[in-house]
């Protein structure tokens, strides 16, 4: 009798250590097929500046396109505010199975050196594709006195804190240029803060900043007459602005552009990051995305996977040498 049960433990054993390796088979045969039909509902694309903006405009054409290309919508959502990190922090609350993605830009690599977060920029985010990036330059309405850049300095210099200027948010690359070009001049401003650039752009239509710093998303609104270019901030001047100098012109070291992509959270899988990434870089390409662009004088810019994370390490450490010669880091 013994020796019968021994013998069916033995059995039952054996069966268990057999189907063991099978239901993990199974179990993992099951998460492959997942990924392999990904997607397989819509993708939420959140984007870190309010509708009606160049951002806006040009990253819901990408998701357009995008969307065509996976067979599944790409919905835009919008969510302002702090800076534009607010996707970025959305990310690290979200599943990481490629259906929530997010806009990155420039001053989310700055954010741990000006805010206390739990989470690392760099290492926190799967990095899908870099997409475009803006150009930048200074506006004043186009019947204000101050007619070019001289007369701008002259005026600041004249009235310390008196000359008002808005920026697409705090912290932002807008923002931080000013102050970078304050410094070096010696001027004292008064900087107002906005969601975007449409809120941006309604203000300063309405007389109530005498200047706005932004991306080239006031190109429709210099078209019409309404405001004028006071410089750009490229290496060279833009194309569609041939008149407005560049600060280098005006002798200030200053280059900024400002490359923005794609983020999924951190973990997601890599079979899911290429798919995105080649959908993505496909949607790059369709002549609507291209046209998009150029109405603010942007232009694709595509980094790779790899690329783009690379950029991000090297961005981090950038940012951190500047937040601390602005003197802007948050106490230790």
């Amino acid at each position: 009798m013994q020796t019968l049960l021994k013998r069916r433990h033995w059995l039952q054993s054996a069966a268990a250590a057999l189907a063991g390796p099978a239901l993990g088979s199974l179990s993992l045969s099951q998460a492959q097929a997942q990924q392999a039909s990904f997607p397989v509902k819509p993708i939420r694309l959140l984007i870190a500046f309010p509708a009606g903006g160049p951002t806006d405009i040009t990253m819901r054409s990408l998701a357009d396109n995008a969307g065509k290309i996976l067979g599944q919508p790409v919905i835009v959502e919008n969510k302002p505010g702090a800076g534009g990190a607010v996707p970025a922090q959305t990310l690290q609350t979200s599943a990481p199975d490629g259906y929530t993605l997010a806009q990155i830009p420039l001053g989310v690599f700055r954010l741990p050196y000006t805010t206390k977060i739990n989470w690392d920029p760099v290492k926190d985010i799967s990095y899908i594709l870099n997409v475009t990036g803006y150009a930048f330059g200074l506006v004043v309405p186009a019947d204000s006195p101050l007619k070019n850049w001289a007369q701008w300095v002259a005026y600041a210099k004249a009235n310390p804190g008196k000359l008002s200027y808005g920026s697409t948010g705090t912290l932002t690359s807008p923002h931080l240029t000013m102050e970078l070009i304050a410094q070096q001049l010696g001027l004292e401003l008064l900087h107002v803060p906005y969601k975007g650039s449409a809120d941006l752009m309604q203000s300063i239509l309405g007389g109530n900043i005498m200047a706005a710093a932004d991306s080239t998303g006031f190109a429709p609104q210099v078209a019409a007459g309404k405001l004028r270019v006071l410089n750009t901030w490229g290496a060279e001047r833009l194309a569609k602005f041939p008149d407005a100098p560049t600060l280098k012109e005006l002798g200030l070291d200053l280059v900024q552009n400002s490359p923005f992509g794609i983020g999924a959270p951190r973990g997601t899988p890599p079979d899911v990051v290429k798919r995105l990434h080649d959908a993505f870089k496909k949607a790059m390409e369709d002549a609507s995305y291209t046209q998009a662009l150029a109405r603010y004088d942007m232009v694709p810019m595509y980094m790779s996977s790899a690329g783009y994370t690379q950029f991000a390490q090297e961005t981090f450490s950038r940012e951190k040498a500047l937040v601390e010669k602005l003197g802007l880091a948050k106490p230790s």
